[in-house]
């Protein structure tokens, strides 16, 4: 071979090595600007509070194989949408107003929308909820009774949901009375978590300022049902606690019960036939040694309900605890940061495999991947920022 063939070779060489480079390249950058989520992505919304930077609920993607998120996007423009519900069948939305002006009446706001198939929002109508400062919204069987808890007023109220989901005005409207030892936040009552029993019969409501969890029944549950006062009428909790939500077992023979003031977890034996209750634990929320402030946020069963998670505000972090299958009690495995302040609310991706906290004092929102073996949570990398997020919701959760 002359020396003009070899270096013709050696030109063809370096244009094919050129050409190679120019791919990976391209490759490359569609790698980049590819969503970090997948076909196996399943939306969720996020409620926030819009003092700031926020304008309403926004909506992202969580990957399932590789646990990553969709940049977020705001899906509906509302004041304070600081609790969602999504009905059974995934297509429509209901979010409580936390506000005290609601149509220039004493009262927030409860808002149903529509789930249109890009994943936005579509307001359908509003009602006023009964009550300042409406913080938490649960639909009842069958979605034709949306339960709201009016903290600022201290009430529960029912609505009824007709069959395009628009939501009637209140049917009921149950004033709770009563105070707490705690000075500044037990002045009196504040409801804060409303929930459904699994048979469908009775209605737990936690009241942060009596120390009670109330009980309720659902009367005629056709629309438009109602709520009515159960006998025995409440669960008491320890003075001073301050229940704030709580979750119940999927036989509904166990009843969680979180409280907000002194970081605790009373596990309760339950008949949800009866209302009848008993006491059997109670399970600081805390590593021993903690010294500072702390007030408890959200808590959840894990699907398979082996585990239960709830979340510390102040410590920032996401306490974990076994369930025992016989017993319902706890045993608890630690702590785990929830990678930013103040971790208002969390959420389980209804397939178990993911724990997603949204932290509302540095608005970011992390993941976390969930042990299946051990129910232990490891964090993963991607996060997003959503201003003030203080609810997270997954169609089918």
């Amino acid at each position: 071979m002359n020396r003009h063939q070899i270096a013709s070779v050696f030109v063809a060489l370096a244009a094919l090595f050129l050409l190679t480079s120019d791919l990976r390249a391209q490759n490359h950058s569609k790698v980049i600007e590819i969503s970090p989520v997948g076909t196996s992505a399943i939306p969720f919304y996020i409620g926030t509070y819009t003092t700031g930077e926020s304008k309403g609920i926004y909506r992202s993607e969580l990957d399932l194989d590789q646990g990553t998120f969709a940049p977020p996007q705001l899906v509906a423009e509302i004041d304070n949408p600081s609790f969602l519900a999504i009905s059974g069948d995934r297509t429509k939305l209901y979010a409580v107003g936390e506000i005290s002006d609601f149509d220039d009446k004493n009262s927030g706001a409860v808002t149903a929308f529509s789930i249109e198939q890009d994943g936005m929002l579509k307001l359908l109508n509003q009602q006023a909820s009964g009550g300042r400062g409406p913080c938490h919204v649960s639909l009842g069987p069958g979605g034709t009774i949306a339960m709201v808890a009016n903290y600022g007023a201290g009430s529960f109220a029912s609505l009824p949901v007709d069959s395009d989901g628009k939501l009637g005005p209140i049917t009921s409207l149950l004033q709770d009375e009563g105070t707490g030892p705690v000075e500044g936040r037990q002045k009196g009552p504040h409801a804060h978590g409303i929930y459904p029993t699994p048979n469908g019969q009775l209605v737990l409501g936690a009241d942060l300022g009596t120390d009670k969890v109330m009980i309720f029944r659902l009367v005629n549950q056709q629309v438009p049902a109602e709520l009515a006062p159960s006998d025995p009428a409440f669960i008491q909790v320890a003075p001073g606690s301050g229940p704030r939500h709580l979750a119940i077992n999927m036989v509904g023979d166990r009843v969680y019960v979180l409280n907000e003031l002194n970081s605790t977890l009373d596990v309760f034996a339950f008949d949800q036939a009866s209302g009848k209750s008993e006491h059997l634990e109670r399970h600081s929320t805390l590593p021993a040694g903690f010294e500072g402030n702390n007030t408890t946020a959200e808590v959840f069963l894990h699907p398979n309900g082996k585990w239960l998670y709830c979340s510390n505000r102040g410590h920032d972090s996401i306490a974990t605890f076994r369930v025992d299958p016989e017993t319902g009690k706890l045993s608890p495995l630690g702590q785990m940061s929830s990678l930013g302040k103040t971790p208002r609310c969390f959420q389980i991706d209804p397939s178990g495999q993911f724990l997603v906290a949204a932290n509302q004092g540095t608005s970011n929102i992390a993941v976390f991947r969930i042990d299946q073996e051990t129910g232990t949570l490891k964090p993963l990398p991607s996060q997003i920022k959503v201003p003030n997020p203080c609810c997270i919701v997954f169609p089918g959760r």
